[in-house]
């Protein structure tokens, strides 16, 4: 298998900064944690593979979350990634009956009909400050036309966001990466009115990055006519680094009733992971002597 990775590149003439991932296997270990249906797998897969890339624009911080709220079926898409490539996430519903946009007899899966309308939240955390949110309404439920139009919105930095995740006929995912492009300040038109050239014969990512396209090679069609230095290559993987102390928190917001209650009936409680599905039983014993509350 090919490894996943990140790319962080700046062109030379220092007026495009660009990012592209490969995020098939990643996106493969998180459809087989969650058992996700194609539609899920697809939304889910872009999210992932938005936060790999999205981390990699902060200067500093620890943590990028990005949450997509919706009416559709699909009720939430969650997603986080640190500075290390450690990236998990969830959705809300991941046993969405398969859902088709059949526009142009294409059969695409319908993740736009899946998330429906609501809003995107970005939540920077960084280190000791207080985590920083914004949030946009969703524009079209695409998820990278969503995020194009939040750095564009809410940063003020013209950009173009691609993703894709191509789901196998067994269900599992063939192929799953993306890109983001930015404009630097005082951009001339010549060399945006190329970009937006080469963005539009570019085709769908994930057909690209099925044809064992490289993150590189994806930059190279998307910044055609343009020579660039690449500052960064990070791996990436799903990976939850939960625990039992960590999820004893969830434990503490519940009152004590709920957990006397929990513990007289099953004679522990338990807590599970909505990003590894792991769950943590927590005995009598236990919660007296860890949790901070009056029994």
């Amino acid at each position: 298998m090919m490894e996943d990775y990140m790319i962080r590149v700046l062109t030379k003439n220092k007026q495009i900064r660009a990012l592209a991932v490969r995020s098939t296997n990643l996106v493969e270990e998180a459809r087989q944690i969650h058992k996700t249906t194609p539609v899920a797998t697809a939304a889910l897969g872009r999210a992932l593979s938005a936060v790999s890339m999205m981390i990699a624009l902060e200067k500093s911080g620890e943590k990028i979350g990005l949450r997509i709220l919706g009416d559709g079926p699909l009720d939430r898409v969650i997603a986080e990634a640190n500075m290390d490539g450690e990236v998990k996430g969830f959705v809300g519903n991941p046993q969405i009956d398969i859902m088709l946009n059949e526009k142009k007899n294409e059969k695409k899966l319908d993740v736009k009909k899946a998330i429906g309308n609501g809003e995107l939240y970005v939540r920077k955390m960084m280190g000791l400050k207080e985590p920083y949110e914004s949030k946009i309404q969703l524009i079209s439920g695409e998820i990278g036309e969503d995020l194009t139009y939040y750095y564009t919105k809410s940063e003020q930095v013209p950009s173009s966001v691609g993703l894709g995740v191509l789901v196998d006929t067994d269900s599992s995912v063939k192929a799953a990466g993306g890109f983001i492009i930015q404009l630097l300040p005082d951009t001339p038109e010549e060399t945006i009115s190329k970009l937006e050239s080469n963005l539009n014969s570019l085709g769908s990512v994930s057909r690209l990055i099925e044809t064992g396209i490289t993150p590189e090679e994806l930059l190279d069609k998307v910044l055609e006519g343009f020579s660039y230095d690449i500052t960064k290559v990070t791996e990436v993987e799903y990976n939850c680094s939960c625990s039992k102390g960590q999820t004893l928190e969830i434990v503490n917001t519940l009152n004590v009733d709920e957990i006397k209650e929990s513990l007289k009936e099953d004679g522990y409680v338990e807590v599970t992971c909505h990003y590894c599905n792991e769950s943590y039983r927590y005995n009598e014993e236990y919660l007296k002597e860890h949790l901070e509350r009056e029994w």
